[in-house]
């Protein structure tokens, strides 16, 4: 072999190691970002055989009265449970609403007498069917922050939550909560 062939097969040899070792840091901060960024969008709290997922809500225009909330609730156990209120210091007060259609009609209307979360079931609140509505919005949310709110449960208790604000037209992140 040549002394210019080992040469070029020495640099050939240190670009390639320095290549890899560049795209193994690279992986690995990406994988790092990927975690932190599914902490941020997909978060979740716990009580009793309850979990509360990923509660979000919109960011409102100046002057708005009122805002949506979000989230999907799983019931790891088996008996039923109910949400019973939900109280924010973002809100005069908060409403648990459902919007349906009928006769091509879009309603909305409070629920009354709390919302059943099944025994091994789960519901979603999400825009266009059960959600929360703060109301007398005492503060604008802002997109990238974060408000809590306190969700009491007929048998498994109270729990605060942070309810993530996203966009105005945004529909719930970039994954499906209900599921």
């Amino acid at each position: 072999m040549s002394h210019t062939f080992r040469a070029r097969l020495g640099r050939i040899s240190r670009f390639l190691r320095s290549f890899e070792e560049r795209l193994g840091v690279t992986v690995f901060l990406l994988a790092l970002l990927f975690v932190s960024a599914q902490a941020v969008f997909a978060h979740e709290f716990r009580v009793g055989d309850l979990e509360i997922v990923h509660p979000w809500s919109r960011a409102t225009p100046p002057g708005a009265k009122v805002a949506g909330g979000y989230f999907t609730v799983t019931n790891t156990g088996s008996s039923p449970d109910r949400l019973l209120s939900i109280s924010s210091d973002v809100s005069d007060r908060t409403e648990l609403h459902e919007m349906g259609v009928k006769d091509g009609v879009m309603t909305m209307r409070p629920v009354s007498g709390g919302l059943e979360i099944p025994a091994g079931g789960r519901v979603a609140l999400a825009p266009g069917g059960y959600h929360l509505m703060f109301v007398g919005l005492k503060q604008q949310p802002k997109q990238g922050e974060t408000f809590p709110a306190t969700l009491t449960f007929e048998k498994a208790g109270t729990v605060t939550v942070e309810f993530a604000v996203e966009g105005m037209g945004e529909m719930g992140g970039m994954h499906d909560h209900a599921n």
